[in-house]
């Protein structure tokens, strides 16, 4: 059967990589078309139709300014999926676009998948509304959404959460530190990992109030995880001036030799939490109180860091809008570098509690084993 998949950033396109490569075991005749990166062209063994390097526009103004690729990007997507014709339509997050995507699928008859659902729970309700016309099935990697989905007339089955397998799988390969430490050419002492997202309006917003906060630490070392498919120029640019850029195969492999670390809220925080590293959740986007306020307005969560919002309990500080300040961040960072204290064995006992609740299952092994098996019933009929 023909598969055609679509994520729009890094954490999509390692998802989807271990979705496709389940797919393969489960098909042994899969055929894959996608749009995505690197590591779900390894997979899938060709190129993508459209890299997610060229898809990741954040931001109204962000996608106002590339409105021209964003439109080209749409046209070109759609056209792909007419032509080809695939056997189903599988969505990994990426929301606006996607779900023009769904709309498409669903007039030509191709059964639509989503694997890794949008945050509707959080902002954008009304989108529920296009997920039960053209979404067949939603497999969900949170274990508190499909209650949500429930709630609104619509099934969805948690599958279980990616992250707790490859992360656990990464750690099983860290090098070991004096390893470490020699091929980045960095000094034996404790170091600060510094995550600010994987879009240059994330890095822009996130990344100089980061450094300035882990400056008023002299005697720990700050180092920025590279995100895929941005250059080290631009982290230079934007505030990581004389911080190492470290690029590995995973951040697990950096984050493990780590005492704490700063990460923009995100798939990045969940990461981090299951490495067990303590951190400072941030997200400065203007920094402007009224942004703050309007967000509250129409984020009805108590919190909005994936370590928090599973657990259902404040684990992690979240250091949002005009919170995160070097100084108030700083706040935060400084107790979780004391090896012992209170808030570093607070956010360690958390973790263990977030990973009761996720489970162990694989996540793509069992989203792929609900899309081929619906797929051949579906052919039977």
């Amino acid at each position: 059967m023909h598969y055609f998949l679509i994520a729009g950033e890094a954490s999509g396109d390692l998802h989807a990589a271990h979705l496709i490569r389940s797919i393969r075991n489960k098909d042994k005749d899969a055929v894959i078309t996608f749009l995505g990166g690197d590591m779900m062209a390894a997979a899938a063994g060709v190129d993508p139709i459209i890299h997610y390097r060229d898809m990741a526009f954040m931001g109204f103004t962000e996608v106002i300014k590339n409105i021209g690729k964003v439109t080209s990007n749409l046209r070109r997507a759609k056209e792909a999926l007419a032509m080809s014709r695939p056997d189903a339509l599988i969505l990994i997050d990426y929301p606006s676009f996607n779900l023009k995507l769904a709309a498409k699928a669903y007039s030509l008859g191709i059964p639509v998948y989503y694997y890794i659902s949008p945050k509707i729970w959080a902002w954008k309700k009304w989108r529920i509304t296009d997920i039960k016309k053209y979404v067949r099935r939603v497999l969900s990697i949170l274990p508190f959404e499909p209650a949500f989905y429930r709630a609104n007339g619509f099934d969805a089955t948690y599958v279980g959460n990616p992250s707790v397998g490859e992360v656990d799988a990464d750690l099983r390969t860290v090098a070991p530190r004096e390893d470490f430490l020699r091929k980045w050419k960095l000094r034996d002492r404790p170091l600060v990992a510094l995550m600010p997202g994987s879009r240059i309006a994330e890095i822009r917003s996130n990344l100089p109030v980061m450094r300035l906060a882990v400056d008023r630490f002299p005697q720990y070392r700050g180092i920025i995880i590279g995100a895929p498919g941005v250059d080290d120029s631009i982290y230079a640019a934007m505030g990581g001036i004389k911080m190492p850029v470290i690029r590995e195969d995973c951040a697990a492999h950096v984050l493990a030799h780590c005492r704490a670390a700063l990460v923009t809220s995100g798939t990045a925080t969940l990461e981090t939490a299951l490495v067990g590293i303590p951190q400072v959740a941030c997200y400065r986007s203007n920094g402007a109180k009224i942004t703050f306020d309007i967000m509250h307005s129409f984020i009805k969560l108590d919190y909005v860091t994936l370590p928090n919002l599973i657990a259902g309990r404040g684990i992690i500080p979240e250091m949002l809008i005009h919170y995160c300040t070097p100084d108030l961040v700083a706040d935060k960072l400084a107790p979780l570098l004391r090896e012992g204290s209170p808030e570093r064995e607070a956010q360690i006992e958390g973790y263990k509690d977030m990973r009761s609740i996720l489970g162990t299952a694989d996540a793509a092994d069992g989203a792929a084993k609900i899309i081929v098996s619906d797929l051949r019933t579906l052919r039977r009929k």
